[in-house]
């Protein structure tokens, strides 16, 4: 039974319950209500429309027709809601939120997207001016406002050479230090083979940017022909208008020196160069499952390997591998240049203590530049520094802020004068493992005699001076001197000296056999 003022809905399990009971148990309407307690005009509502279907079934109709009706006769019940008038969104209320739609606009192309008004903006000031409106209306009203259509993608088709894409990512990672760090993934994709190439980059600046484009040309020894790109802050100076884009200066010269197109995507339409975001995040899943590097030169060596096996399988759809696709690509690519010059270009002065300032971290040179002015080139990774042609010392940048980079090598002529300043120096406390062992197992209390192996070091590599005490070490372990490691280095480079264990044909066996027995006889 229905309680008295509340509507029961009817259902289809009610509907067919009504015809049952009228067409086949002979029910009058009167007992269908008592029996299910629904009200008789509903009641004679759904008899009236089955026989009246059922009539126009039984004629000759077309079979489009007869589903229709059958359509008609088994579908649920369905109530007219009354369209109730909008008494607080009015046409003032709607021309508000259209002109706040149109401001929020203008805002996302003039780069100031974060100072957009939010819905909630939105209802604060219609109530300041006085209009009488709920949050959920203005909700709702701004919402249909909005309602676009769904935009239909466009199936493309790439000639080999003529579409590469270029998008950052961003990876974070634990590198020097176990420190955790946000690196810049710069990644380019083939439209036609989806070869992949990526690095890591510290930041997303102009220099990266440069620097990443420079290297995969480089490497794949050409340029494509277009560049296609999103509109990020290092290839976009300012919109014009809504859809044009000015390109930044950076990218014009990049452009002008490689002889490549460029393009840019629509405002939040990634698909449009969808194989790259793809890629960055395949390549990010892919490669940095691991999330702990001794330093971003590590984690890019990681990269390059997870990239190698990444370009060795198929793309979906072909039967070559990205790396025989790129091969035929290569025949169409734009003429391989001489690598970009990517750095950035500093003057700078060498402090009291043999350093140079650059991006608020100290670097030393030789100290015998002291308060001259060097010439610095400034990488994203490294910093070379020249006295005017002359390449006078090379580091790797360092992560982080007011830092020091020792090079030990680089105060030979201040340690030789004096030598007590060496052990509790900077310099010795950045000094490379290998050389702390040395000067422990073998020049412990003899600083002038390691400073001047510091040279020797310098000069041939502290690769070779190891090689040479670990010989002189089997030869003469009691008396390992500066000099003996010196006449050891100087003959290992020394390309005219013949070594007789090169050499294993039959007349130099026979004559060290010879040798060895005449020096048997003398021992006798």
């Amino acid at each position: 039974m229905n309680i008295r003022g509340c509507v029961k809905v009817i259902t289809l399990n009610d509907k067919q319950e009504i015809i049952i009971s009228y067409l086949k148990e002979n029910m009058s309407q009167r007992e269908i209500h008592r029996k299910t307690g629904i009200a008789r005009d509903t009641i004679r509502k759904y008899v009236r429309e089955y026989e009246n279907k059922v009539q126009q079934l039984g004629r000759l109709l077309t079979d489009v027709d007869k589903v229709d009706l059958i359509e008609d006769i088994t579908k649920s019940p369905k109530y007219k809601s009354s369209e109730r008038t909008k008494t607080a969104i009015t046409d003032e209320v709607l021309d508000k939120l259209r002109a706040f739609l149109k401001e929020n606009e203008t805002k996302r192309l003039t780069g100031f997207s974060k100072q957009q008004m939010k819905k909630i903006d939105m209802y604060e000031s219609l109530n300041k001016d006085g209009f009488s409106v709920s949050y959920s209306s203005i909700v709702n009203a701004v919402n249909k406002l909005e309602k676009k259509k769904k935009e239909a993608y466009i199936r493309q088709e790439y000639t080999p050479g003529d579409v590469v894409e270029f998008d950052f990512g961003t990876v974070k990672l634990y590198t020097e230090d176990n420190v955790l760090r946000e690196y810049q993934l710069a990644v380019f994709t083939s439209a036609y083979s989806n070869f992949r190439w990526a690095r890591l980059f510290p930041r997303q600046n102009t220099a990266c940017f440069l620097e990443a484009h420079a290297h995969f040309f480089n490497e794949i020894k050409g340029a494509f022909r277009t560049v296609v790109y999103d509109n990020t802050r290092v290839a976009v100076k300012k919109f014009i208008g809504r859809s044009d884009k000015e390109p930044t200066e950076a990218l014009l010269k990049l452009s002008l020196y490689y002889k490549f197109n460029y393009r840019f995507c629509n405002a939040y339409s990634g698909n449009e160069k969808g194989h790259v975001e793809r890629s960055v995040e395949v390549i990010r899943r892919k490669a940095f499952q691991k999330l702990s590097f001794l330093s971003l030169a590590d984690a890019n060596n990681h990269l390059i390997d997870v990239l190698k096996e990444i370009n060795s399988k198929c793309p979906f759809g072909k039967n070559k591998t990205a790396y025989a696709l790129l091969e035929e690509e290569q025949i169409n690519l734009l003429p391989n240049m001489p690598l970009y010059e990517t750095a950035t270009t500093v003057q700078v002065r060498v402090s009291k203590y043999s350093t140079i300032m650059v991006e608020s971290s100290q670097y030393s040179v030789p100290d015998t530049y002291v308060d001259r002015l060097l010439r610095c080139k400034v990488y994203t990774n490294k910093i070379l520094v020249f006295d005017d042609i002359e390449k006078v010392a090379e580091h790797d940048k360092i992560v982080g802020f007011n830092k020091w980079k020792i090079d030990i090598s680089h105060y030979t002529y201040t340690l030789f004068r004096k030598p007590k300043a060496l052990i509790n120096s900077t310099a010795f406390t950045q000094m490379d493992d290998v050389l702390k062992d040395i000067y422990k197992h073998y020049f412990s209390g003899n600083e002038k005699e390691f400073i001047l192996l510091l040279n020797c070091v310098g000069k041939y590599g502290l690769s070779s001076v190891d090689k040479a005490i670990s010989y002189l070490k089997e030869t003469c372990p009691s008396n390992i001197s500066v000099d003996k490691i010196e006449f050891v280095c100087c003959r290992n480079d020394d390309s005219r000296l013949v070594y007789l264990a090169d050499y294993k044909d039959e007349i130099t066996t026979n004559s060290v056999n010879m040798m060895n027995q005449f020096n048997d006889l003398l021992n006798d």
